[in-house]
């Protein structure tokens, strides 16, 4: 099961998301992150928060569409955004794609990408995305589909990520070690379709971003 969660960030260009609200099973919004769903005419499945930044027009929306709101607490020990996952999770997902999750609070973006961790050790696939990148934690091996071009960062998320190995990419790793701190992985190229990363210990953030098309 797939979810889509919106979040108060930021979403520049909502025609350029709109393929992640595809054939996917639920819509939840975070918040604030409603007037996102809104604003693409997406019916939100769920609401969940303190809903103390959504707009009287949303909520009169909210009202008519029928949305299951579940309502928290303002002081509360957990985000909205981390909330909304966990409902999530709650409701079978597997898969999450969370949209809106960077934008003018450092506090919050930072939060948002470490919550990969935390739900990756709950069995939880989720991945933040935008109009030319998405990013996501791995602990082993996988493809990665992109096209010739396309841009890939590998940043550690552990003091130590071990035998990290690449495949499809200008600049080829062969069994090195990436240390928290250093920016060794940034800006590698794809030059293959589908590039592969594989490591034996530790929690790599991958990145990848595709250059604007017009």
């Amino acid at each position: 099961m797939k979810a889509v969660v919106f979040t108060g960030g930021e979403i520049k260009n909502y025609e350029k998301v709109r393929k992640y609200t595809v054939n996917t099973d639920l819509i939840i919004c975070a918040d604030s992150g409603v007037r996102h769903a809104f604003s693409m005419n997406v019916k939100p499945d769920i609401l969940v928060g303190d809903l103390d930044s959504i707009s009287c027009e949303d909520r009169k929306k909210i009202e008519e569409s029928g949305t299951k709101i579940v309502k928290f607490p303002k002081e509360k020990d957990y985000t909205d955004t981390e909330l909304a996952i966990c409902e999530a999770l709650k409701m079978g997902t597997s898969e999450v794609v969370l949209l809106g999750a960077l934008g003018g609070r450092p506090d919050h973006s930072l939060a948002n990408i470490f919550l990969m961790v935390s739900f990756k050790e709950k069995g939880l696939k989720l991945k933040l995305a935008d109009e030319n990148w998405e990013m996501f934690v791995i602990d082993k091996k996988v493809e990665i589909p992109g096209e010739k071009g396309d841009i890939l960062s590998l940043i550690p998320l552990t003091p130590k990520v071990q035998d990290v190995k690449t495949g499809g990419l200008y600049y080829p790793l062969k069994g090195e070690t990436l240390v928290m701190g250093p920016a060794r992985g940034i800006s590698n190229v794809f030059v293959e379709n589908v590039a592969t990363v594989s490591i034996k210990d530790g929690l790599l953030l991958v990145i990848k971003l595709t250059e604007p098309k017009s």
